[in-house]
């Protein structure tokens, strides 16, 4: 047993001990029971691999039924493909599967050495199996040893929620970057248009006129000057000093989080937690019922429980005025208005990982989508936070602040349309919603 991981690494049929309270445990305001320990991926998850290359490796994509309500993806018809093996069979091939490729990253990772972009493709990969492996064992829970899973979820929540921090201040800093160039026409493709055309016409005009009227009177030149105020010129004075501060706290939060990673990578709880999933490759700990129960009665129930803890989340949604372009309904910064919506987020990725356990050769279209929509509200939202955090730092001039709050509008509006698009991909198609 590695030192620190009391309790982490045993076998299912020893009792469990280790630390309590941790990450992932339990209930958290605005959550749904253990959602957080099913699929943790840190406060800044980012989508590494969520719905990349490596997660479209379970067959073609088909779309599933319909479900009953209307509102979303059903669970998908299986026929006699789980009829001929039990829930334990099902469950312990899968667990198998994503614990090896827990261990194959692992390995990977160890031997890139100083290949960053090598380590980082490792670690997205750990993460998605551990991820699966989480949620896994919280939606067919009543199938496994709940002491011993519910301890090993909890671990690979704090794992995973570690490692996801660096890549994730690094994907912020790249996107409030981008939109600061888009907002400020700062791009690489911009031709030194700043001087020309009928802006830099009307600039010549107004510093004629003002030189003429300060020549006479040093008031009327203060005067004019103060009367005609530039918005694009105060978001380009600014634009600068915002992008240079924002680089700076966030090239700091990656420093730290990329410094938190290495610790744990080489703490004795992660040893722990690979011990706890190279026994988990070997032997899954399951309840002695899964091994008499047939497949197609034990396990379809299960992931409808997912699926219908998603279709109630996602009923309290205002989808709405949501469904209404421009509704400006995100444009407040609200982390309460947020909360829901990153919740439904989080149940749709348990629902998506619960169908690929039953049916791991097909996948449903609709509910990648919204899964993609929802990703992308996440980000815009912590962009959105970080550049209203980078506004709140003392004593920075009023252009670095103006320019900090467009930016941050701007992401908020992006949240906005996150909503929008989710709502059509989720929502059913009829007369009276044109698509």
């Amino acid at each position: 047993m590695t030192p620190g991981g009391a309790g982490v690494a045993q076998r299912h049929d020893q009792s469990t001990g280790g630390p309590a309270g941790l990450l992932g445990i339990g209930y958290e305001p605005g959550r749904a029971p253990g959602t957080r320990a099913a699929v943790v991926d840190g406060p800044y998850g980012g989508n590494d691999g969520m719905y990349g290359p490596d997660d479209t490796a379970y067959g073609p994509v088909t779309a599933a039924r319909t479900g009953d309500d209307g509102t979303g993806p059903g669970t998908p018809d299986l026929g006699a493909e789980l009829a001929s093996h039990t829930a334990e069979e099902v469950l312990a091939d899968y667990l198998h599967q994503q614990s090896a490729d827990f261990l194959r990253s692992l390995r990977l990772h160890r031997e890139s050495g100083s290949d960053a972009e090598g380590a980082g493709e490792a670690a997205r990969q750990l993460r998605r199996a551990a991820r699966r492996i989480s949620a896994t064992l919280h939606t067919f829970r009543p199938l496994t040893e709940e002491d011993w899973a519910d301890q090993l979820r909890s671990e690979l929540g704090w794992l995973s929620g570690t490692l996801a921090r660096e890549q994730a201040c690094a994907a912020r800093r790249e996107r409030l970057m981008t939109a600061l160039q888009r907002l400020t026409g700062r791009g690489p493709e911009r031709s030194d248009r700043t001087g020309r055309g009928e802006r830099g016409k009307r600039s010549d005009r107004t510093a004629t006129s003002t030189t003429a009227a300060a020549a006479s009177s040093p008031s009327a030149s203060s005067a004019t000057s103060s009367s005609d105020p530039d918005p694009d010129g105060a978001l380009s004075a600014g634009a600068a000093r915002a992008g240079a501060l924002l680089d700076r706290q966030l090239t700091l939060a990656r420093t730290r989080a990329h410094s938190a990673a290495l610790q744990a990578l080489g703490s004795s709880r992660f040893h722990a937690v690979a011990d706890s999933v190279a026994v988990l490759a070997s032997e899954a700990p399951l309840d002695r019922t899964a091994a008499e129960l047939p497949a197609d009665e034990a396990l379809p129930p299960l992931a409808e429980q997912a699926h219908r803890r998603l279709a109630e989340a996602v009923a309290a949604l205002p989808l709405s005025r949501a469904g209404y372009p421009y509704n400006a309904a995100a444009l407040a910064a609200d982390q309460r208005q947020d909360a829901p919506w990153h919740q439904v987020r989080m149940l749709v990725r348990l629902s998506r990982y619960a169908r690929e356990v039953i049916a791991p050769e097909t996948s449903d279209l609709r509910l990648a989508e919204a899964g993609r929509a929802l990703e992308w509200h996440r980000d815009a939202a912590e962009a959105a936070a970080a550049a209203a955090a980078a506004a709140r730092t003392p004593r920075i001039a009023p252009a670095t602040a103006y320019a900090l709050g467009v930016l941050h509008a701007d992401q908020r509006h992006e949240v906005e349309a996150a909503r929008f698009a989710f709502g059509r991909v989720w929502l059913p198609r009829t007369p009276d919603r044109k698509g």
